[in-house]
């Protein structure tokens, strides 16, 4: 696979919904980093049809923080994160693509771990890992962490890679190579998906390094359930066999 050059820009996609509370936190954090190599920022907001005050929080931000390149785009009827990612991948113009959840979740300070790889050559997507160790992780559900290591080697099995948290939020992607797939998934099957569609293309070259997470619990605004765990279940089956 022949490689773009080093990255000039990255696309940041937050999917967001109903994160009023907390979204001009984060982009605080992502306006705070600074990029290894001078790399420039690009970050694309996708409403999706939230009920609260997201989008009257991301035009506040926007208009008192004009030094962030921000995109602003909405959905006027609610269709899922995936169908967000979907909006945000087709939107960026960055040599690569890093997705941030508009929560408090991940840092964006890591960034740079998963760019490190991309900028000595040898990486064209680089996933976060949340358990391989080195990093602070809040302690919350013992059922959640099974199913995400269960889903991992679930996928692992069709997509032949050794993956150790297929379901993370963080996966740092070559711009045109995911603008490149055919993704359906419009709720939290995107992250299977993405994985057995992205492990196919030919010579891809994909690293994981160890990230931080600072979890939620559902109190705090968690969204993802055991229905979508199943649907990842199914997702894995259907495209690890059928597509």
């Amino acid at each position: 696979m022949s490689s773009i050059g080093p990255p000039r820009k990255l696309s940041i996609v937050i999917p967001a919904y109903n994160e009023g509370a907390t979204i001009h936190l984060i982009l605080n954090q992502v306006k705070a980093v600074k990029l290894l190599a001078d790399i420039e920022k690009e970050v694309i907001i996708v409403n999706d049809c939230s009920q609260d005050n997201t989008e009257e929080a991301v035009q506040h931000y926007m208009a008192a923080n004009p030094d962030l390149p921000i995109k602003y785009r909405k959905h006027t009827v609610n269709q899922g994160k995936g169908a967000a990612l979907h909006t945000g991948i087709r939107e960026a113009t960055g040599d690569y693509i890093v997705i941030q959840d508009a929560d408090l979740e991940y840092d964006p300070e890591e960034y740079n771990v998963l760019l490190r790889p991309v900028l000595r050559g040898m990486a064209d997507v680089v996933y976060g890992s949340r358990f391989m160790g080195g990093k602070p992780h809040r302690i919350l559900f013992f059922w959640h962490s099974i199913g995400n290591h269960w889903l991992t080697m679930l996928s692992n099995a069709f997509s032949n890679l050794n993956l150790t948290d297929m379901e993370t939020c963080y996966k740092l992607f070559r711009r045109d190579l995911v603008q490149g797939l055919h993704l359906e998934e419009k709720r939290f099957g995107f992250e299977p998906e993405v994985t057995l569609k992205i492990a196919r293309i030919p010579n891809v070259r994909i690293y994981e390094v160890g990230i931080s997470y600072y979890g939620r619990t559902y109190a705090e605004g968690k969204k993802i359930g055991w229905r979508d765990g199943f649907r990842a279940i199914y997702c894995i089956i259907k495209y690890g066999l059928f597509t």
